[in-house]
């Protein structure tokens, strides 16, 4: 339930003051300067399930859509959120067109080779896929290459295919069905990118409960491989992720070899507000000298598939040798970009005020406003309302702006237009309650002074049981 209080003015001007330095929602990485030059802030994508890398000159990123597999393409970490799409596969084919998941790339002899799960509209139906690029790009275009499923496993269901590189060869390792599990870990060798080449190996990996094994991801470092994995339903808040090694020059496919860690290595932080972190991937910086981890989490603690969104952050290693995945961040904590990231000049704005670069935001009627909604707000605090009429307005100097905001099962229809032009209708209305989702996304604007209206319609969908909309955060990008 929300806290319906006046935000007081001594405070609102205490906190222009001082607030960066005791906002609530502030954690180990912040870095908050009046410029936010070389800083990000998550999320990078609305989507689940995502698979990263930098090449050419840029991050490249996928998220699971269901209908097809789209790239989004920056030169920064920054202004990935803000990127444009390319869909870079669609499928005619009946069998394999629906519930496209979890796609991930990799660049072999000069061509890069896209792994994805794909069905006829029926879970149970999921098989794995491969394509190949026409060329060096990662955006493709791509030709379909080759279905891949092990003797052993020829026509049973199977999701998630992720690449082992190990002692020169190459491993398809993936989650299906086995002895463990039916979402269970299991790798077969391959002669090829496109083909595997003998059965699968089950592996049988620990994961404090007793649903899935899925989504294995791979490091390479301190002579071991580190084979991580995602564990529980990705539906709950417990989703997390688990550790298992194998040493240099052992078989991956003699389970025996597979070294189990204790305990998960990344999992829920609720003192911030992140709950469910797991499908995960690993990319290194540009320059090649940091690792990071990207994941997709959640904002609430129910059951849902819905609203998991692609964060990123840097890990570390341990004395012994194994990865240090750290502690999942506040969903909006300011980070430094990685190592050789060249920045955008990316900023914020808060609903109080508040902000890191030229931008400023003002109020029409009376609006609610404080810090009920604590860890799923940006700073911890936001404004709402449901009086028809009500606006808010950013004011900001940039070429594009996001609007991250509560979505609520008491929300309504709030009217957004930019620069005073026409008005876009969007529903802040969601059948659960989320925290700094994103709203909005403006068109490409002309470098320059420029402002964002959202406007209070007090309508609302037949599913919603009010007509509040939430202002919360505003992320500008500058170029």
């Amino acid at each position: 339930m929300r806290v319906r209080s006046r935000f007081p003015l001594f405070t609102a001007l205490f906190a222009l003051l001082i607030g960066l330095l005791l906002a609530p929602q502030a954690t180990a990485g912040d870095t908050m300067s009046p410029t936010a030059a070389g800083t990000f802030r998550n999320p990078l994508n609305p989507g689940p399930d995502p698979f990263a890398t930098y090449a050419n000159g840029e991050y490249h990123l996928t998220t699971t859509q269901g209908d097809s597999i789209k790239m989004w393409s920056s030169p920064s970490l920054s202004t990935l959120l803000a990127a444009d799409p390319v869909t870079v596969w669609t499928d005619s084919d009946p069998s394999r067109n629906q519930h496209i998941w979890a796609a991930e790339f990799y660049r072999f002899d000069g061509r890069w080779y896209m792994y994805y799960t794909a069905d006829d509209g029926v879970d149970e139906h999921h098989r794995l896929y491969v394509l190949e690029s026409e060329g060096d790009d990662p955006t493709g275009p791509y030709h379909f290459k080759a279905k891949l499923a092990p003797p052993n496993h020829l026509d049973d269901f199977a999701i998630d295919p992720g690449i082992l590189q190990h002692g020169g060869r190459l491993y398809l390792a993936y989650s299906g069905i086995n002895e463990y599990h039916h979402n269970g870990l299991n790798i077969a060798p391959m002669s090829n990118p496109w083909t595997v080449s003998g059965n699968a190996v089950a592996i049988d990996g620990d994961g404090g409960c007793p649903e899935v094994r899925e989504g294995p991801e791979f490091l390479y470092r301190n002579g071991r491989t580190w084979m991580t994995y995602s564990t529980c339903d990705t539906g709950k808040p417990d989703y997390q992720v688990w550790l298992m090694s194998l040493p240099e020059g052992a078989d991956p496919l003699v389970p025996g070899n597979w070294i189990q860690h204790d305990g998960p290595v990344f999992a829920r932080n609720d003192a911030v507000g992140v709950y469910g972190p797991g499908h995960h991937a690993f990319f290194q910086s540009p320059d090649g000298t940091e690792d990071w981890i990207i994941y997709h989490a959640k904002t609430t603690t129910d059951f849902t598939y819905t609203n998991r969104t692609t964060r990123a952050q840097k890990i570390g290693w341990n004395a012994d040798g194994s990865p240090d995945l750290g502690t999942p961040l506040a969903l909006g904590a300011t980070q430094d970009l990685p190592s050789g990231d060249p920045g955008s000049g990316t900023y914020w704005i808060n609903d109080d005020g508040r902000s890191s670069g030229d931008g400023t935001v003002t109020y029409e009627g009376t609006w609610n406003s404080g810090s009920g909604c604590a860890t799923q707000c940006f700073w911890g605090d936001d404004h709402w309302s449901e009086q028809a009429g009500n606006a808010a307005t950013f004011t900001f100097t940039g070429t594009r702006i996001a609007l991250l905001s509560v979505e609520d099962t008491g929300n309504g229809i709030a009217a957004i237009s930019v620069d005073g032009g026409p008005e876009q209708r969007v529903d802040f209305h969601g059948p659960i309650r989320t925290g700094e989702t994103l709203q909005y996304l403006s068109p490409r604007l002309p470098h320059g002074e420029h402002t964002l209206r959202i406007r209070v319609t007090g309508e609302r969908n037949p599913d919603s049981g009010a007509a509040f909309v939430s202002v919360d955060r505003a992320e500008v990008y500058t170029d």
